[in-house]
């Protein structure tokens, strides 16, 4: 077990944006949480995240609660995430986006770089290395000078989800990475996340409204309604439950599908 969330609650006021949610994900699945707008998928990500402290029920990542941690240390316990709108530093370059969420990896401390010892040169020629790897990956490395926010918007999201993988997560949450896209691009994209699963060996929850997506590669879907889970199956039999297709699909939405 990778990831468990039980009786999860978050209120804001008086809206129940998460009612009771419960789920697990198991090593190395791709899971997919899906709802109507305003069901609670971002606030769960953010709860998860430490970025919200649940106001009742547990999350826990390997079998150790991580529920109200604050998101640094999170984010130590192995989850990254991207976010439904981009959040890169717009005035640092595509190197030092991706540099910054190694940052917590390296291997010399305060002395050795104040002093310039040559444990620093050698450290930060492997980050260096390694960080053109994620460029090379995402065919960015011709573009590792320039401002994130010159990148067109498709290279701006092919940039967030390299700087998660640098965070060296074992579980990767992507919320909405496929906003915004043409049906090529969403094509392009879920063979994308296949192949970074593979490689990287990692555990994927994501959120999308692209039924396209979501029906084409995750292996099991959570669907929430009013901050409720109403639905979890494989894609086959979500796409068919009547109770899906009134919360989410609904009429019109099936040709998405």
């Amino acid at each position: 077990m990778m990831l468990e969330v039980t009786g999860l609650a978050k209120r804001f006021g008086g809206i129940r944006a998460l009612d009771g949610v419960d789920f697990r994900i198991d090593r190395g699945e791709l899971v997919g949480i899906i709802g109507p707008n305003g069901s609670g998928k971002t606030t769960l990500f953010n709860v998860i995240t430490g970025i919200y402290r649940p106001d009742r029920g547990g999350v826990a990542m390997e079998g150790e609660s991580i529920a109200g941690l604050p998101p640094h240390r999170i984010s130590r316990k192995g989850i990254a995430r991207t976010f439904q709108n981009i959040r890169l530093f717009p005035n640092l370059t595509v190197m030092d986006n991706v540099r910054i969420a190694h940052h917590p990896y390296v291997r010399y401390g305060p002395a050795a770089a104040i002093f310039r010892a040559e444990s620093f040169y050698r450290e930060e020629r492997r980050i260096r290395e390694q960080v053109e790897e994620y460029l090379a990956l995402f065919s960015l490395q011709d573009r590792r000078k320039e401002l994130a926010k010159n990148l067109p918007y498709g290279d701006q999201r092919k940039l967030e989800i390299a700087r998660a993988l640098a965070a060296c997560p074992k579980l990767l949450l992507l919320d909405e990475p496929a906003a915004g896209m043409n049906p090529s691009e969403v094509r392009k994209l879920m063979e994308f996340v296949l192949d970074i699963r593979a490689r990287f060996s990692l555990t994927v929850l994501l959120i999308e409204h692209q039924m396209r997506l979501v029906m084409g590669i995750c292996e099991r879907l959570v669907v929430l309604d009013f901050g409720q889970v109403i639905a979890r199956g494989i894609p086959s039999e979500i796409r068919k439950d009547p109770l899906v297709i009134e919360a989410y699909l609904g009429r019109g939405t099936s040709s998405n599908s």
